[in-house]
């Protein structure tokens, strides 16, 4: 099954060693100004600002267990691949909003009580939808008149909500909000719990000066919303 892998470009990595530590997650090994690496359920890489990756973009990367068996499933889409260092075959698929998914071989366990979710927004749900079942992603939760779809893999989640198209940073976290708010006060953030009509969320400050971070609670209330799968 495939893991997913949120990736955010920062002017502040330390910061962000922290933050990740204070929600859950764990380096697997020590991380440096350039890329860190820290799992739960899901991976959130922590990457150094480039020409082009400004402080508060957001990738996503998935890894499958067969890249060429990936390979296959995505025939129907913009499918490209090559080599990176350090990382090896790579596979790289772009929607017709010009969002563009990245896909390597590798596995990671699912641990601890937060997940990864990015969300991906743009218009048409059905295509990045389509792409990322293709990918071993499932549906699990979609509203009743559309805008948004909860897909889950091994380890980790990604959103998909209509809107302007772009990829933007969360996270959701299974558990006590409450306590988990303490935990990243105690941490020295400046962590507020806020009650949304679908569920309870922790606003964070962006390390970088951007958007609040937003670490969801698990959606329970499905007024407007389905079970899928």
């Amino acid at each position: 099954m495939t893991v997913v892998q949120q990736i955010l470009y920062t002017r502040e990595p330390e910061r962000w060693w922290a933050l990740a530590g204070a929600l859950g997650f764990a380096a697997p090994f020590a991380p440096s100004p350039v890329w860190g690496e820290f799992h739960a359920d899901g991976v959130l890489a922590v990457h150094e600002v480039t020409d082009q990756h400004a402080p508060g973009r957001v990738d996503l990367h998935l890894l499958v267990e067969d890249l060429d068996a990936a390979a296959s499933e995505l025939s129907a889409f913009d499918v490209s691949r090559s080599t990176m260092d350090g990382v090896g075959e790579m596979l790289t698929v772009r929607a017709s909003s010009g969002i563009a998914v990245t896909v390597s071989a590798g596995a990671v366990e699912s641990t601890g009580e937060v997940s990864v979710q990015p969300i991906w927004f743009q218009d048409d749900l059905a295509e990045p939808r389509a792409m990322l079942t293709a990918l071993g992603l499932r549906p699990v939760l979609a509203a009743d008149r559309g805008g948004w779809v909860d897909l889950r893999g091994r380890a980790g989640a990604v959103g998909l909500h209509t809107g302007t198209p772009g990829m933007g940073l969360s996270f959701e976290v299974r558990g006590d909000i409450d306590a988990l708010a303490a935990r990243l006060r105690d941490a020295g953030f400046d962590a507020a719990v806020i009650d949304e009509a679908y569920t309870r969320t922790v606003r964070i400050p962006d390390p970088d000066g951007g958007a609040e971070i937003w670490v969801n609670g698990v959606q329970d209330d499905l007024h407007g919303y389905h079970r899928e799968g």
